[in-house]
């Protein structure tokens, strides 16, 4: 098979995710229970992508639309050519530059896609492969934190076994705790990835380094088993701190919580603050006053990532 047939058509779905959690930097995720949505659809002779939700005046509506660019990455790397004849429907519910793994879901929607449309056209009923999407998505991102999460839920932990090639990325998923509760702390600030990662440095103290690892392992311990150490759980040395400057308003946050013994941290490459909270506290972290701008959820952990499902599209009609 070469070409996916006039018709194929699939819905896929893929929660948002907060990466790092501190000193996991570049290898947990957490899933969050905020979902993209998109319907991809063979038909006609002519790319059309149709996008709302958050950001929607702002995406390309053209090839070089972030799903679709992954989407076709994705079947070339399956063999199969890219149909010039595409319709893509785009619900985006994961704010964007916000640190919630936006760039993430994207990817993860394209490479699953992929997977999906060409086992339809295999005969089967439009399943995704999430260990290759987990791979394809891990190279594409260049660290797999967020994109781990988007693909499989719940908590991950992702590594190389080749460091610092991508390639292969292996993915475990480590089982959180009942009464852990994320909350998201969200602003009407943005804040690219490239410029968050700019200002970091490209060596740090050994010792610091140290200090890190210790703070990581115990992370995994505090989320899946003992959450009362998730305070010092989420201490950490590389990445945070270094950018300061670029989200002021997110870390003088994050500092008021901190002292108020609340286990907050930037949440990707931010501006967002995660606090890791308990059922029994959830109140009291939503309760405390936000500054102007500000607004706060609790999304869940869902413990399943993304999927996908055939759509009965007919030639000519919508998705439905």
């Amino acid at each position: 098979m070469t070409a996916l047939p006039e018709g194929a058509a699939v819905r896929v779905n893929v929660p948002g995710s907060s990466a790092n959690l501190g000193p996991g930097f570049d290898a947990i995720g957490l899933a969050l229970g905020v979902w993209d949505s998109y319907d991809v659809v063979v038909e006609g002779d002519a790319l059309v992508i149709d996008v709302t939700g958050e950001s929607a005046d702002e995406v390309p509506r053209d090839a070089s639309h972030l799903v679709h660019r992954c989407l076709a990455s994705g079947l070339a790397r399956l063999g199969v050519d890219v149909p010039a004849g595409l319709h893509l429907v785009c619900r985006n519910g994961v704010p964007h530059s916000r640190g919630l793994g936006s760039s993430a879901t994207a990817v993860v929607a394209g490479y699953a896609a992929a997977t999906a449309l060409v086992d339809l056209a295999r005969g089967g009923e439009g399943a995704v492969d999430l260990d290759l999407v987990n791979q394809l998505a891990g190279e594409h991102e260049g660290h797999p934190d967020n994109s781990s999460a988007s693909v499989y839920g719940g908590m991950t932990l992702s590594w190389s076994t080749r460091p610092p090639a991508m390639a292969p990325v292996r993915t475990v998923q480590v089982e959180v705790h009942p009464d852990v509760v994320p909350v998201v702390l969200v602003p009407d600030l943005t804040l690219s990835t490239s410029t968050a990662r700019s200002v970091l440095p490209q060596q740090v103290p050994l010792k610091h380094a140290a200090l890190n690892s210790a703070r990581a392992a115990l992370l995994v311990e505090a989320v899946s088993r003992r959450p009362e150490l998730l305070l010092d759980a989420t201490v950490e040395w590389l990445h945070q701190e270094q950018r300061r400057e670029a989200y002021p308003a997110s870390m003088r946050l994050l500092d008021q919580l901190r002292e108020l013994g609340h286990a907050a941290v930037v949440s990707g490459a931010g501006p967002t603050v995660l606090v890791l909270t308990t059922a029994d506290r959830v109140g009291e972290v939503r309760a405390l006053p936000l500054p102007q701008g500000w607004r706060s959820a609790t999304p869940g952990i869902p413990t399943v990532g993304v999927s996908a499902v055939r759509l009965g599209v007919s030639r000519g009609a919508p998705p439905v």
